[in-house]
């Protein structure tokens, strides 16, 4: 790094560091199209023809102006599009209504024998589970 390039990193460190406040005649001028296009230009510029680390500096410098001179005017141009939490809440409601009984829950409640039938009687059979000799059919006897 070249000593310009050293003392431009160093304000660029102080600019983003530091809570300056950007003047609104500038503001009026970057907080558009035009200055975003310029901003832009900055960038790429530093990075095809100064030191990577100066280039990346200048990229959140930049930011940093971008969003002061939004407070400043007030068009708020890079926090226009994201939402509060209590719009995403709001959405959130919307799109998940409070859950309503269906049919088939209705069936189930009124013919579900839990809690509603009588206890199970058991009846005497003459049925006995047990395996007659199978002789030499199988292994284990």
């Amino acid at each position: 790094m070249t000593q310009l390039e050293m003392g431009l990193a160093f304000l660029l460190v102080v600019y983003i560091a530091m809570p300056i406040e950007a003047p609104s005649m500038l503001c009026g001028m970057i907080d558009g199209p035009i200055g975003m296009v310029g901003i832009f230009a900055i960038t790429v510029y530093l990075f095809f023809y100064a030191n990577p680390l100066l280039a990346v500096l200048y990229l959140f410098a930049g930011y940093e102006l971008l969003r002061r001179c939004s407070n400043v005017t007030g068009k708020a141009v890079i926090m226009k599009h994201t939402p509060t939490q209590a719009k995403k809440d709001s959405k959130m409601e919307k799109m998940n209504p409070p859950k309503k009984e269906t049919l088939e829950e209705q069936m189930v409640d009124m013919m579900a024998p839990v809690g509603k039938s009588e206890p199970a009687r058991f009846i005497s059979s003459g049925f006995s589970p047990v395996a007659n000799d199978v002789g030499s059919a199988s292994m284990y006897q």
